[in-house]
């Protein structure tokens, strides 16, 4: 069975979500099934496993729409990308597409980082659902990244194609060992709306005793109206924090916070839990999901709640750090690539047969 890896999405300096879940499931899959990758640029190789591999057009390019062209020459039995929007035309091997997340259909503000162009056409997109129905049936298969987006996609009937949750994972850390508690809280990730990151920083107005860890780079708007949000509470801006400072301050902060009030996955719940870092988190169904016992749960938009949960953690501490290694343990690329790998070979078989 020849498996190629659309693996076009790996970004060339450092992760963001897709291309992490692409480097680490196709490197997971290589170790147990051969797999050509599909790259767009050379350097994306930094990032990717010892694989063969051939260069294609960009999955930005004008081109996309018939990339099947370029790699019907390839001759592969299977196709899996971890994007949906994979182009098809002409194809005549099995494809398989990924949903990470519908979030944007219910807030469509698209990421700041793309162009006006992209921009127009991303909002427009997210009007009707129609558009996700023709991409994601001309598959063969579907994957999601979790059990909610699974249950998503059912409930708006957005594919006739089965649906397998392959999920997404943390990459191992060199050291999951704790270090001495402090009162950090560690948030991670962008501070588009829908994160919902003021609710944590009004928070910290109850919670004097700690200071909260914000790790991505932000704008000087967004960090004027975090700072007056959180009043006399103390923030700490990483802007941007390497790998290696994130984790030294997860591996000894008193929890990692979100009140997101949307998500796909949250590779952060898996990353804190696996270095014993408990969660509070906002109460939505991805993160009850992913988090588990290792969780305590609040309204996305009840700051006092968060202040409490923190607290909260003082007499239960030791046992949520504990449930939260065992959580994380669910959570690993070798499972996920396990999971692909069967409906890869499904498919494969059943178009032999």
């Amino acid at each position: 069975m020849k498996i190629v890896f659309d693996c076009r999405y790996t970004r060339i300096e450092r992760h963001d979500g897709i291309s992490r879940y692409t480097a680490g499931l196709v490197t997971a899959l290589a170790k147990r099934h051969p797999v050509t990758m599909l790259i767009s640029d050379e350097r994306q190789l930094a990032q990717l496993p010892p694989c063969p591999c051939e260069l294609v057009s960009a999955p930005t390019s004008a081109l996309e729409p018939l990339v099947a062209r370029q790699v019907r020459r390839l001759r592969p039995d299977v196709v899996f990308t971890p994007m949906q929007t994979m182009g098809s035309w002409g194809r005549d091997y099995p494809l398989v597409l990924t949903v990470h997340d519908l979030i944007y259909y219910r807030h469509p503000t698209p990421p700041p980082e793309f162009a006006l162009p992209i921009r127009a056409l991303w909002r427009l997109y997210h009007q009707a659902w129609w558009p996700q129905r023709l991409l994601l049936n001309r598959a063969d298969a579907v994957v999601a990244v979790s059990e909610t987006t699974k249950a998503l996609i059912a409930e708006h009937r957005l594919t006739r194609r089965p649906v397998t949750v392959v999920p997404n994972a943390a990459d191992p850390v060199p050291d999951a060992s704790r270090l001495p508690r402090t009162n950090a809280l560690v948030y991670m990730g962008s501070f588009m709306p829908y994160k919902n990151v003021e609710t944590l920083a009004h928070a910290m107005t109850r919670l004097p005793e700690h200071e909260l860890h914000l790790m991505s780079r932000v704008t000087d708007a967004q960090r004027t109206r975090l700072v007056a949000a959180a009043g006399e509470g103390r923030l700490v801006f990483h802007d941007g924090a390497s790998d290696e400072t994130y984790r030294e301050v997860l591996r000894g902060a008193t929890a990692l916070v979100s009140a997101s009030r949307d998500e796909g996955f949250g590779i952060p719940l898996v990353e804190a839990m696996a270095v014993g870092t408990p969660l509070v988190m906002s109460d939505i169904p991805v993160f009850r999901e992913v988090g588990g016992a290792a969780g305590a749960y609040v309204s996305p938009d009840d700051a006092a709640g968060f202040a409490t949960a923190v607290r909260a953690l003082e007499t239960r501490w030791d046992a949520a750090s504990e449930a939260a290694r065992e959580r994380a343990e669910h959570y690993t690329w070798e499972r996920s690539a396990e999971a692909l790998l069967g409906l890869l070979t499904d498919l494969t078989r059943s178009r032999t047969a």
